[in-house]
């Protein structure tokens, strides 16, 4: 990843090989910084105020190895990116110094929500404030839904989808039964208007085609006359008087002489009034037919005008014209087959709204049931993790309790025996409990637990979650704030295990959790008295001790401190050594 003008980084890259990255550096070095670049590589919002002071723009570059094939390679095909020849492909944040945001994908500019589906696939950032979200019981229904994958997704899905025809239903029930008088006046006015119109029977476009059909009838003498002397000027007298040959004449008698002529270019000449008397013969007995059609009618004038009038008593009162009026009908038929609030209708809605309720019950408990065993699978998993996080007598419990539906609960369902509400997520609330000790009472984790305890639990909590996640690429900002001594290096050691499976980003304050990293960057910071910037290097081994050292409260000059850090990176080289290989959970069959 390369980041350039973002808060205080001036410029830097970081090299994130696979396995287990840790940044470290003073309060105030811009580690933040790292993984606010990873947030707006994730399509996460921008704020100008991230830019660099005096820069123009802040960039972030992130080269990502998604094969053909994959998830990820997939969203960047559908939006026309392309993977560089080694497989790897780039995507670009841009955001300005005036808050204007930019991204590109496999060299391609894309909106932003692009790079929120690519990151989906890609990375997941874990930070203190996943922490706080955690607490509230729908993200902790979310935590469990999302480590029971489809055990859960399949049957809350149809759960779903027969949830929205049962709302419908029963809005559309109560709404008929509630307003059935209002209704039936309602009813009464579209029949009235219904039978208006199917009494006059009108066609689509009929208004039209009357208008012009009563001008010509009205007008037919003066049609007569224009037509008959465009006749007689066309082709001439029809008694044949040679005094009055028409323009037809003219031309035949000019073709004669033309073609009787001696000279070539005369008689070249020639077929082109042939053509033009062809043409004009032709025009000739168009009008002719025209004339023969042309009838004044007084009998059928009236009964267009007639008709013109009864169409126009519809589109006064339905529309502004006939097309809008058979619009008008075909929308009140289609409103009338909604107001139907005979007892008939009525009993078919009721029955049909307890035929959906039956069988939503069903799906929910189906909901319920695959919960409550992921749940037992899942806090098993964390209190696993928390014995080896230096809490080997707490242990994690997720109850999944039934919601009760309050008095008036227009959603409320009947579920095995208990009346519930039946949310958009089932009828389930869950609570994350941790019980301190045996014998102890199972607490809200929230309640139950210290600042330090609880960074370990959802730290424990985010292992296991990370075991069934897809995503190859993990980030975690600081999730190990109020830990120390030996749980410190207990978290070192989880994460040190999680990065066999996925590649590990931690930022974080503690020597113990960086000594076991595989590679150790440094943001450093810098001041000439005018700005303040600072950068990112990777360490060496040597430069790692001195690091170590200084975390460990300010000791890098002393050989104390340097011994105690030698001796921290020895211990988790030798744990890591002999560490088991973590394993994803596997989904039922």
């Amino acid at each position: 990843m390369r980041i350039n003008g973002l808060g205080v980084i001036d410029e830097a890259t970081l090299e994130l090989d696979p396995g287990f990255t840790v940044v470290t550096g003073e309060t105030g070095a811009g580690k933040t910084m790292v993984v606010t670049g990873l947030h707006l590589l994730g399509g996460g919002r921008a704020e100008a105020s991230r830019v660099r002071t005096g820069a123009d723009r802040a960039v972030v570059e992130g080269r990502f190895q998604a094969p053909a094939g994959s998830p990820a390679a997939k969203v960047a095909e559908e939006v026309g990116g392309e993977a560089d020849e080694d497989g790897s492909l780039i995507a670009i944040r841009t955001v300005g110094s005036d808050g204007r945001s930019r991204a590109h994908v496999g060299g391609r500019s894309v909106p932003v929500g692009v790079l929120s589906e690519l990151a989906e696939q890609l990375i997941a950032v874990h930070g203190q404030n996943d922490q706080l979200r955690l607490m509230r019981p729908t993200e902790q229904r979310g935590v469990l839904d999302r480590f029971a994958g489809d055990d859960v997704a399949e049957p809350l899905r149809a759960y779903q989808s027969v949830r929205e025809e049962w709302l419908k239903v029963t809005t559309e029930l109560k709404e008929r039964t509630e307003r059935s008088r209002e209704l039936a006046r309602e009813a009464d006015l579209l029949r009235h208007g219904l039978s208006e119109i199917d009494a006059v029977d009108p066609k689509p476009g009929e208004d039209a085609e009357l208008h012009d059909e009563a001008r010509r009838l009205a007008d037919a003498d003066q049609l007569r006359e224009a037509a008959q002397g465009a006749q007689y000027a066309v082709s001439g007298s029809l008694e044949g008087d040679p005094d009055n040959p028409g323009a037809l004449g003219l031309i035949s008698e000019a073709a004669r002489r033309l073609s009787a002529s001696e000279d070539p270019k005369l008689r070249e000449m020639e077929p082109r009034l042939v053509e033009a008397a062809t043409l004009l013969a032709d025009v000739g007995a168009e009008i002719s037919g025209y004339l023969d059609h042309l009838e004044a009618d007084p009998g059928r004038l009236e009964q267009v005008l007639q008709r013109q009038a009864e169409l126009k008593a519809l589109t006064r009162k339905y529309a502004a014209d006939v097309d809008g009026v058979i619009a008008w009908a075909n929308d009140a038929r289609a409103r009338l087959d909604g107001l139907d609030t005979s007892e008939e209708a009525l009993t078919a809605l009721a029955t049909r709204r307890d035929e959906l309720a039956v069988e939503l019950a069903a799906l929910a408990e189906q909901v319920t049931a695959a919960r409550v065993e992921a749940a037992a699978d899942l806090g098993k998993a964390v209190t696993e993790e928390l014995d080896g996080l230096a809490m080997p007598h707490a242990s994690v419990e997720l109850a999944v309790r039934p919601r009760h539906a309050e008095a008036g609960d227009q959603q409320a369902l009947n579920v095995g025996r208990s009346i519930l509400h039946a949310g958009a997520s089932g009828v389930d609330d869950v609570e994350l409990r941790l019980i301190s000790h045996p014998g102890a009472p199972a607490l809200p984790v929230h309640k139950g637990a210290s600042g330090g305890e609880l960074s370990r639990v959802m730290l424990a909590l985010e292992v296991v979650l990370s075991h069934s996640d897809p995503v190859p690429t993990l980030v975690f900002d600081e999730v190990d704030a109020g830990v120390g001594g030996r749980a410190a290096v207990e978290v070192g050691r989880r994460l040190a295990r999680l990065a066999r499976s996925h590649q590990v980003i931690v930022v974080t304050h503690l020597p113990q959790v960086a000594a076991f990293a595989d590679r150790h960057l440094v943001v450093d910071k810098s001041a000439d008295g005018t700005f303040t910037r600072s950068a990112v290097r990777k360490l060496d081994e040597t430069q790692r001790v001195v690091e170590l050292a200084r975390m460990l409260a300010g000791m890098d000059s002393t050989d104390t401190g340097r011994a105690h850090a030698e001796e921290l990176l020895a211990a988790a080289k030798a744990d890591k050594s002999a560490a088991p290989v973590v394993r994803r959970r596997k989904k039922k069959a």
